[in-house]
């Protein structure tokens, strides 16, 4: 089997929130992200916590099922 060659792009650009964050190395010339050490809760301290309570309760009431 012959394996296709891989072209290694040295300046690629990282996208993060429609700007530019920075350049690396990698094998697509474009690279957009969704989560960084700018918006992660572990990095930015940030100890806000989803409202999941909404949720649980949707699932309970779908499978009718009772907390005791």
């Amino acid at each position: 089997m012959i394996k296709k060659k891989i072209k290694w792009i040295s300046n690629s650009i990282v996208i993060f929130n429609g700007k530019i964050l920075c350049l690396i190395g990698s094998t697509k010339s474009k690279l957009k992200i969704d989560v960084c050490l700018l918006n992660h809760p572990f990095y930015s301290k940030n100890k806000a916590i989803s409202n999941s309570e909404g949720r649980i309760e949707k699932f309970m009431t779908k499978y009718k099922l009772t907390t005791n």
